[in-house]
């Protein structure tokens, strides 16, 4: 995960954090010196609990008719956050207010795969797991 973390926040400094849920194991990476960083907790339940649940259920929605789901990117008040299904679970990456997520999207894709991640696919359409 550290290597995962540090190649995403070399590519941008409006990446404010990156997480990896992935079987049963939380992994959480922090840009150092962030100006007003969330709670760490409440990044944690985000991660555990928020992100899987949108991801049942945008997946469940794309699958009907809409050729499924690729990832899910939500605007809150102090940040995007971008979520992307990987088997097991997903990969979390958070940017700053003022960043555009879809030019950085390809960049973090990309490193994704580097380090060996697969985003999406009928295959890893299940809920993460507990």
């Amino acid at each position: 995960m550290q290597s995962l973390s540090d190649s995403l926040f070399r590519t941008s400094e409006l990446i404010r954090y990156v997480a990896l849920y992935q079987h049963g194991q939380l992994h959480l990476a922090e840009r150092p010196g962030l100006r007003a960083p969330s709670a760490s907790e409440s990044d944690r339940y985000e991660e555990l609990i928020v992100n899987p649940a949108v991801l049942v259920l945008t997946r469940q929605r794309g699958e009907i008719d809409c050729g499924g789901l690729e990832y899910v990117l939500i605007r809150y008040g102090s940040f995007f956050q971008l979520v992307h299904a990987i088997p097991g679970g997903h990969l979390s990456v958070a940017f700053e207010p003022e960043a555009n997520p879809l030019t950085l999207l390809d960049g973090v894709r990309r490193i994704a795969a580097e380090h060996g991640l697969r985003l999406g696919g009928s295959e890893d359409r299940a809920p993460p797991s507990k």
